[in-house]
């Protein structure tokens, strides 16, 4: 029975952590101008068609796809940090224009040059 009851309890956590995620997510939303601007100077010099890193636009993801790429905070197929090109609150920056700015977002949009 005391096992059941845990179960229970973990469950209902669970849902919990995961029903205030979005309000979390939302509440440090950051700047979508400033993230194109950061976005621009910082990554495009190695992610446009012909360099090194291949061309990154927002629709290369979807918006949950670029959730998950900036909750897992790695660059270079897992090999660098993100915080390594990017402080924090300009990643927030960026990963807000690239989650609003998505394929299948309602303003998808490529960043241009």
């Amino acid at each position: 029975m005391h096992r059941l009851f845990k179960a229970g309890l973990i469950g209902v956590a669970v849902i919990v952590v995961f029903e205030l995620f979005p309000a979390v997510h939302a509440a440090q939303k950051g700047s979508e101008n400033k993230g194109r601007y950061y976005f621009r100077q910082t990554c495009k010099e190695c992610h446009t068609k012909g360099a090194v890193g291949g061309e990154i636009t927002p629709l290369n993801k979807t918006m949950a796809e670029w959730r998950v790429y900036f909750a897992k905070g790695t660059h270079n197929h897992g090999k660098e940090p993100l915080a390594k090109y990017l402080p924090a609150d300009q990643l927030l920056d960026a990963s807000t224009f690239l989650v609003q700015h998505a394929a299948d977002s309602p303003q998808p949009e490529t960043c241009g040059k």
